[in-house]
């Protein structure tokens, strides 16, 4: 009775595992189909007929001794990419912090944050009087000293003076000459003028303010372009030149890229960081960055053209990475060195043949020279 039982258990555990086995387990079609209960299970509807199908054609075929059908393509050509991602920060082509050359007290302030000026425009006045009156002074003292000289010059030919004298008057001319030049420089440093072209920055000084050579009135800034200032590893500071094309992004507008070009490279590695410092000019003539901004630069280098596969063809075995290549009709395994990878593809180093057809689906039925038949992928 008991044997009976355990009989009965066991039969019950195959009618409720090898249906379940053949729904979910692919290895156990092939089996099914050789005892012959594939079909049945077809016809009962345990199985998916798409299931038996796929199972016939492929895993049955296999059993038989017959070809194996895959799905594979032609080996492809790529070009090695080398991305090199770094963080800078951006600033005007040219910028200019503004100062007096001369102490006084501020008398105006002749333009407002954000304007743009051109090359000569006056910033700001201090207050000249005292820098006219020296200018007058010089002048009086000119035209004076050039009266003497006149005079003198009309006694050397009486005799009444002596060469000395006409060389005493001339030297007192040229240094009343250089006086007025002297005034004349300091009245015009009261005036502050835009050196560059650009947009005028915050004025911290007011008018009435004592301000001196160490005051800084405002910054001017162009930035009809921008200069990044980024560094990036010691490994490609031979690949870095002078004209290599960058793509900029701003972090704070991701998804815009902004075409540049390196524009200087440091002459030094950095022994601290090992990175090199490098510089490069973008565009804004929309004037929508600004200086101070961060980017995240691009450089691409590009290498030499390696075969390309698809990354379901690469698989993995106790000897490292390898595809499967359809060669004369039979499958073959390849050894592969992996260079890089992409949301795409996959660049290798390996030992293809000319006529090779690299397998992307189907890679379970292969074992070396079985044979195997190429079809089109399920659309």
């Amino acid at each position: 009775m008991r044997t009976v039982t355990q009989i009965v258990v066991v039969a019950l555990i195959a009618v409720v595992t090898i249906p379940m086995s053949a729904r979910l387990v692919p290895g156990t079609r092939p089996w099914l189909d050789r005892i012959g209960l594939l079909q049945p299970l077809t016809v009962a509807g345990i199985v998916p007929e798409q299931a038996a199908v796929d199972a016939g054609t492929s895993w049955t075929t296999n059993s038989a001794g017959n070809s194996v059908a895959v799905i594979a393509g032609d080996v492809k050509s790529e070009t090695l990419r080398d991305v090199i991602t770094a963080i800078g920060s951006g600033r005007g082509v040219q910028a200019v912090d503004l100062s007096f050359e001369v102490t006084g007290r501020l008398d105006a302030i002749l333009v407002a944050p954000g304007d743009r000026v051109a090359v000569g425009d006056v910033i700001a006045e201090l207050d000249a009087g005292a820098a006219r009156l020296a200018v007058d002074r010089a002048r009086l003292v000119l035209e004076d000293r050039q009266k003497t000289v006149d005079r003198l010059g009309q006694l050397v030919q009486s005799g009444a003076t002596t060469a000395l004298q006409r060389q005493e008057a001339d030297l007192a001319l040229q240094t009343a000459k250089l006086e007025l030049q002297s005034a004349e420089r300091d009245l015009s440093d009261h005036k502050l003028l835009a050196p560059v072209a650009g947009y005028v920055g915050l004025v911290e000084p007011q008018v009435g303010d004592l301000v001196s050579s160490a005051t800084k009135i405002t910054r001017i800034e162009d930035r009809s372009s921008l200069i990044v200032d980024f560094r990036v590893p010691e490994r490609v500071a031979a690949l870095v030149a002078v004209g290599h094309p960058v793509e900029a992004t701003a972090i704070s507008t991701p998804g815009e890229v902004i075409e540049g070009r390196i524009v200087a490279v440091d002459n030094r590695v950095d022994e601290g960081s090992r990175t090199l410092r490098v510089q490069a000019t973008i565009g804004n003539a929309d004037d929508r960055l600004r200086a101070g901004m961060a980017f995240q630069i691009n450089l691409v280098f590009t290498g030499a053209d390696y075969p390309s596969v698809d990354p379901l063809a690469i698989q993995w075995g106790a000897e490292g990475a390898f595809v499967w290549v359809v060669r004369a009709g039979r499958a073959e395994r390849v050894p592969i060195i992996i260079l890089q990878r992409t949301a795409e593809a996959v660049l290798i180093e390996a030992a293809f043949e000319p006529a090779d057809l690299v397998v992307t689906e189907g890679v379970q039925a292969l074992r070396p020279g079985v044979e195997v038949t190429v079809t089109s992928p399920r659309s």
